[in-house]
């Protein structure tokens, strides 16, 4: 691995990687790739311990491992006054916001719950974009005064980069590494991470000086959550967490994929794919449903994947596992990195393997059920039929999927008719024959729906991202 100093007269972008998600759509999609042939060369500052990068073969890269970011009581109450202000501004108009604004609601009596309390007081009033301002300015002030600060200052000095692309917008450590930046007189720029983070999140790390978004409809999300970037350069490059399904390294053959899931050729096959416990709780009761149809032959014979969170390591499944011995389980192979981490799920980090067992699922299985997550994209690309089961409402006892369906990014998917919302064991099952004997009966919204949200085509997206970068 060369070092920094060998890059001589070479373009150098720095690529901060801050999670195993982020790992896996610039690492391991054709993003490396894209960035030499623009003559570019790439330095990791990287959230994952540099050993993660030991799982792929490439010479072309400099990893910098970040030390940990421990936050001081002073950084996190400005961060938090931040954020809560943020959401106290949207939350008349976005259910997704004022339901994660709950979420941050005191539950105890500790001094830690008490601050939050009086966050929560001064923000109700004091919330528009100059007070958001003037807590941001407050909490990087005295982020400057973290050890961590001077020491990714000088890693950035080090290095010599004039781009630092940030492959996320959220993670509080984010915001010294921007300030280090701006010090340096590196230009920044941030790509938004997920079609779900403008509309139901809280405050971004930094005021990042650019912007690279999936599509025009998240574009005009952005600048109407956060006004100034109306001043700032926005460019619409689509999204690498998806490319990897039109990259050959990844195809496996149809022959390959029922021989390694032990499929049975002659029937159809389903997936349900799992959320993770924290907004997922009903899966085992979806499965369970799903399961018990095909028994009674409620459902024809078919095969049934369930493919499980990468987040998680399945063991919420282990009973229906036994009690079902028929379904075929698909355990994400991704790595922990690194333990005692305060946020671990973010250490797991994906083997070039689960990018092709997720892309085989995606084209060879007939149809994909899911509690309203990303993977209804994933399948759609795939012109696979989508149903999402949400049993759960304030009202029937069972945990409350049902709130999901009025998250902004979701309402829209829910409204384009381009997926089964079903509320009942028995719309589940009728849904379930229906569009395993009618696969292509939503094709058309489907297609317009990713149109919407992904906003430029699969193939190529590295090479935009790469182009965008260059011209910063």
């Amino acid at each position: 691995m060369p070092s920094i100093s060998s890059y001589n007269s070479l373009e150098v972008i720095g690529l901060v990687i801050v999670d195993g998600v982020g790992f896996k759509n610039f690492i391991l999609s054709d993003f490396l790739h894209q960035a030499k042939t623009l003559n570019q060369k790439v330095i990791v500052f990287s959230g994952l311990p540099a050993t993660a990068y030991d799982l792929i073969e490439n010479d072309e890269i400099e990893i910098v491992e970040l030390e940990v970011f421990v936050e001081s009581g002073e950084t996190w109450f400005w961060r938090k006054m931040k954020e809560v202000a943020h959401m106290q501004q949207h939350k008349k108009d976005f259910f997704g916001i004022a339901a994660n604004l709950e979420k941050n609601k005191p539950s105890d009596t500790s001094r830690r719950a008490k601050l939050i309390s009086l966050i929560f007081k001064i923000t109700s009033v004091f919330n528009s974009e100059k007070w958001i301002y003037n807590y941001n300015k407050k909490q990087l002030k005295s982020a400057r005064k973290n050890p961590a600060f001077s020491k990714y200052h000088k890693l950035l000095s080090d290095s010599k980069i004039k781009t630092l692309f940030f492959t996320h917008q959220r993670p509080p450590y984010l915001g010294i590494l921007n300030e280090a930046a701006k010090d340096l007189g590196i230009t920044t720029s941030s790509f938004i991470f997920s079609w779900d983070n403008l509309p139901s999140k809280g405050r971004m790390a930094a005021p990042f000086d650019s912007f690279l978004v999936w599509s025009e409809l998240m574009k005009k999300e952005l600048e109407y959550f956060y006004p100034d970037t109306k001043n700032k350069l926005i460019k619409v490059v689509g999204t690498p967490q998806f490319e990897p399904y039109v990259m050959k390294e990844y195809h496996v053959t149809q022959k390959d994929f029922l021989e390694k899931f032990k499929i049975k050729p002659n029937r159809k096959t389903i997936c349900y794919s799992c959320g993770d416990v924290s907004t997922s709780k009903s899966d085992s009761l979806y499965i369970e449903t799903i399961a018990e149809a095909i028994l009674e032959k409620k459902i024809p014979m078919v095969n049934l994947i369930v493919r499980t969170s990468p987040a998680e390591d399945g063991s919420r499944f282990k009973a229906i596992k036994e009690r079902f011995p028929f379904i075929i389980w698909n355990f994400p192979k991704w790595k922990i990195t690194r333990q005692n981490h305060p946020e671990p799920w973010s250490q797991r980090v994906p083997f070039k393997e689960d990018i092709e067992d997720l892309r085989s699922l995606l084209e060879y299985c007939d149809l994909n059920i899911n509690m309203c997550s990303t993977m209804s994209l994933d399948f759609m690309i795939f012109d696979k039929p989508v149903i999402n089961p949400v049993f759960g409402n304030e009202k029937n006892g069972l945990y409350n999927d049902q709130k999901y369906l009025k998250y902004a990014h979701y309402e829209r998917v829910v409204q384009s008719g381009s997926v089964a919302i079903v509320k009942n064991k028995r719309e589940l099952i009728e849904s379930v024959n229906f569009s395993l004997d009618n696969p292509q009966a939503r094709l058309a919204e489907q297609r317009d729906l990713l149109k919407l949200q992904i906003g430029k085509p699969l193939k190529n997206t590295s090479l935009r991202i790469a182009h965008a970068l260059k011209d910063l």
